[in-house]
């Protein structure tokens, strides 16, 4: 018999209006910022109208709405809620290590090679629900060799990020927006769905039984991985029984350990990231895996990232595993921020939704933001490799960047394009106007020198 998963109830309910429902989203409500803690902040910061800081609003449109159930764990014939329907943050066990580890010199860094000295984990079971959460040693997984994620790819993760503020408080970065995404993941998968505060309370503990771990030089934080995946042994496609969600963090150094440097992108429609009712609006390991060997290809030119494309009129999409930003300017003056709408190929970023609510808070006059031209346009529209290398020409190409959790603004300083190198125009310091802004505006909020709800203390 076949189990009626929240993302599979969705589908048969809503499979006749999925098209108007793309068009229908709810904007979602996301805070912007306030004041700025400190006066050593304050002549690069944004300066705010009092509308935008009593309504705290801002335009923005939100992923496909493919969202499981509240709760998992609920008779779907009774509507009886069973024992493990929820992830229970009161039920966390915590087993500390007794042999910690060294921890490294930030300036010896490396991305994802050293982890901290606890993970948590919390298994599932289509039967029992949700199990006990735990904060164990880190240590190896034991699986199956048949465990579905083996062989056939059930599996999705999050990326987010801790930082520590000048205080020495240590803060999380809109963990919601993770939380929002990754459910959205697990339905996809027909995994089980949860409460993200539940998670977000679990994933505060961790960071704080850890907190030693956490830098606090300038440009340096704790990367976290919450992850999930399908761990039913036996072979055969179909919703994992057993799930298991776990959570490992690691200390990072600044992406551009030695200051920005602008990448060069080859653009290619011969491989597809993603398509119409694919899952790349999906944070999935498996669209990941199949992008190595393009970027491979890429590196071979002498390039360091791929700008995906799609369709015969090669419209723009991502570039590596970041989203993407084209700035351009127009005849009467007014600057323009486009990026690809998300539709369902094109992933819902945490750092690009962040890039918009700040951006939109400026072109609406709730916010100024210092160093964006008052005249001021964002939007999130198609754009085409043609209309791009015609923006180059005739000099209305002002900037390219991609945006992430890991770099958070990536600046872009050409585009190799069918045997052709368009150039893409960059400040000294490696970054253009809009980027710039961003990343001053974003790392503010980050390490709490601006006021915001963005920044959750843990």
């Amino acid at each position: 018999m076949t189990r009626l998963t929240p993302y599979l109830t969705r589908v048969l309910k809503a499979n006749s209006a999925r098209s108007t429902s793309l068009l229908n989203a709810r904007p979602t409500a996301l805070p912007l910022v306030a004041s700025l803690k400190s006066s050593s902040s304050s002549s690069v910061s944004s300066s705010f109208s009092t509308s935008a800081l009593a309504r705290e609003k801002h335009a923005q449109t939100t992923s496909p709405p493919i969202v499981g159930s509240p709760v998992t764990g609920q008779d779907l014939m009774t509507g009886e809620v069973l024992a493990g329907a929820d992830i229970d943050p009161s039920a966390l066990e915590i087993e500390l290590t007794s042999s910690p580890k060294t921890i490294p010199p930030s300036n010896e860094l490396q991305f994802g090679q050293t982890f901290t000295d606890h993970m948590l984990t919390i298994p599932w079971n289509v039967q029992t629900g949700w199990g006990t959460p735990k904060i164990s040693p880190y240590a190896p997984l034991q699986l199956d060799p048949s465990a579905t994620v083996l062989h056939y790819a059930p599996t999705l993760f999050e990326g987010m990020k801790a930082y520590k503020d000048g205080k020495g408080l240590v803060r999380l970065f809109r963990p919601d927006k993770n939380m929002e995404r990754m459910t959205r993941s697990a339905a996809r998968l027909a995994f089980p769905d949860f409460t993200g505060d539940h998670l977000t309370t679990l994933i505060k503990k961790l960071v704080d039984v850890d907190s030693k771990w956490v830098p606090s030089e300038p440009g340096t934080s704790l990367y976290i991985r919450p992850t999930m995946i399908g761990t039913q042994a036996g072979l055969g496609v179909g919703a994992s029984t057993d799930v298991l969600l776990f959570v490992i963090a690691c200390p990072v150094g600044p992406y551009y350990s030695t200051g920005f440097k602008p990448v060069k992108l080859l653009a290619t429609a011969k491989d597809v990231r993603a398509w119409p009712g694919g899952t790349g609006g999906y944070k999935l390991g498996s669209n990941y895996a199949a992008g190595v060997v393009p970027q491979q290809a890429a590196a071979a030119l002498g390039y360091q990232q791929i700008l995906w494309l799609y369709g015969p009129e090669h419209q723009l999409t991502e570039v590596g595993t970041m989203n993407l930003f084209v700035v351009l300017s127009h005849p009467d003056g007014t600057t323009e921020l486009v990026t690809p709408p998300l539709e369902d190929m094109i992933l819902p970023g945490v750092t690009r939704d962040s890039v918009l609510a700040l951006a939109r808070a400026h072109e609406k006059g709730e916010a100024v933001l210092q160093g964006l031209p008052p005249k001021f346009k964002v939007s999130e529209r198609n754009l085409t490799m043609p209309q791009l290398r015609e923006a180059s020409k005739d000099g209305t190409l002002k900037e390219v960047f991609g945006s992430g959790t890991a770099a958070i603004v990536s600046p872009v300083s050409g585009i190799g394009y069918e045997s052709e190198l368009i150039d893409v125009p960059h400040g000294e310091d490696g970054l253009g106007d809009v980027a710039r802004v961003m990343l001053r505006e974003i790392v503010g909020r980050q390490t709490g020198k601006i006021e915001s709800e963005w920044s959750v203390v843990v």
